[in-house]
């Protein structure tokens, strides 16, 4: 029986992919190993968002240049982002490379792995060397998105419901990667979560580069509510769903309808990642962001709204070409104001083929790193403010398994999506569970169950 190893680089949509390339190999009697050592195949799913995320993957690709001198059998790939984005010249630059697919071909990594399996125990080792590299764009590809591996007891489940991205933010290297804005129907979601609930899942996060724009170009409004929130009722509706989340949206794609689902749809979470990029509005502006610094205000304030105590985080970028002191103060003071629970910082990082590539005014490391802590700084304060704010209260928590950091222990997240750790009985997993919150520590909730099993 074959073994393979898949390692995930970047966000939960690259996550998402995996499962879905580890299912395939799995439903063909390969066998899933937690060592690269160990496999027959090795796979790496790659990001391209940022640097640092390209450059661990070469780097560990590179290291397993030794083991393909122990075991030139092995097969090797790049899947993903990276792999999308720079083609065959990763087989050039690496010589132990097998296989190179991109990001509409998650399904054929099965085909592809076993061709060269069967190449690489059938060839002389004189042989010339073999490879592929498959990145051509692929019509229908978002249907293809489907079955995932879960563990036993799993509570929770990602659900990609479109590929690509039309926005065009000048920072982004992902409509490349990922291409245009391409839905899934409503009918093909509603049936993979029917499917996952019946394997006990329990709560649902619906995927996607930008999530509240699903279906805009291919389905019609319906009764005024857009595609998007007729897929968040026609997924609310399932019986034995207790929690539904969607991420990562956009701030344009908060229209009317969407905020009335968060009064009238009550398995939808108290939380709403709302990125934010910069509060300048010059900034924004060079960003391609399509709003302004009070609009987006204005918008957390209509989302506060909606549902008492609800939870915001953010993604802000510091060090965007220009940004100078006073763009920066401005990001500052808005994310002062809005309160957090808590942000992702990312210092700029430059993106081959991208406009903000090219812009004047590009800011040093230092410059980048002092804004990324300082700012950090703001984001704690405001992250543990929120924390203790819960410390003595009863929360609803989704028991997830063992706590990450201490298997002695479990976690599981509020609504909000806090974490919270606790000791109880391992039969709590999958489970809803009350729990009264007793510490606040950094960004963890420390509590006491209110049920045993």
């Amino acid at each position: 029986m074959p073994k393979f190893f898949i390692k995930t680089y970047g966000c939960q949509m690259n996550e998402r992919d995996s499962e879905q390339v580890a299912h395939s190999l799995i439903e063909r009697g390969y066998e899933a190993v937690a060592h690269e050592g160990e496999a027959d195949v090795v796979l790496l799913n790659t990001c391209s968002v940022r640097d640092m995320a390209e450059q661990k993957a070469l780097g560990k690709m590179g290291m397993l240049g030794q083991l393909a001198k122990r075991r030139p059998e092995v097969v090797f790939g790049f899947l993903g982002c990276m792999a999308q984005a720079r083609g065959r010249a990763l087989l050039k630059g690496l010589s132990h490379m097998d296989l190179v697919a991109g990001t509409q071909k998650f399904h054929r990594v099965a085909d592809y792995v076993a061709e060269l399996l069967e190449k690489k125990r059938a060839r002389r080792m004189d042989d010339p060397r073999f490879s592929i590299c498959d990145t051509e764009e692929e019509p229908g590809s978002q249907k293809t998105i489907r079955d995932q591996r879960l563990s036993p007891r799993q509570a929770t489940a990602f659900v990609s419901i479109m590929q690509g991205c039309n926005m065009h933010c000048t920072f982004c290297i992902v409509p490349r990667t990922r291409g245009a804005e391409r839905s899934r129907s409503i009918a093909e979601i509603v049936l993979e979560v029917r499917a996952l609930v019946d394997r006990g899942i329990k709560e649902v996060t619906l995927l996607g580069q930008i999530v509240n724009l699903y279906g805009r170009h291919e389905f019609p409004k319906v009764g005024g509510k857009s595609p998007f929130v007729q897929l968040l009722e026609a997924v609310h509706a399932i019986d034995g769903l207790d929690r539904l989340r969607f991420t990562s949206p956009h701030p344009i794609g908060f229209r009317d309808d969407l905020l009335q689902a968060f009064v009238d749809l009550p398995k939808l979470a108290e939380h709403v990642h709302l990125p934010l990029q910069s509060g300048s509005n010059r900034i924004l502006k060079a960003m391609h962001r399509t709003y302004t610094a009070e609009k987006y205000l204005a918008l957390v304030e209509r989302i506060r709204g909606t549902r008492r105590e609800i939870a915001i985080t953010t993604d802000v970028i510091v060090g965007f070409p220009g940004e100078d002191e006073e763009d920066y103060a401005q990001t500052r003071q808005l994310v002062e104001h809005v309160q957090f629970d808590n942000a992702f910082i990312f210092r700029y990082s430059t993106r081959r083929d991208t406009p903000a590539a090219e812009m004047s005014g590009q800011l040093s490391e230092q410059v980048k790193e002092e804004r990324n802590q300082d700012l950090l700084r703001v984001v704690d304060s405001s992250a543990h403010r929120a924390n203790e704010r819960l410390v003595g209260r009863n929360v609803e928590i989704l028991c997830e398994g063992p706590s990450r950091t201490n298997v002695a222990r479990l976690m599981g997240r509020t609504r909000t999506n806090k974490i919270v750790v606790f000791e109880g009985d391992p039969a709590l997993t999958g489970k809803l569970v009350p729990i009264n919150i007793t510490q606040a520590n950094g960004f963890s909730l420390y509590g006491t169950p209110l049920m045993q099993t």
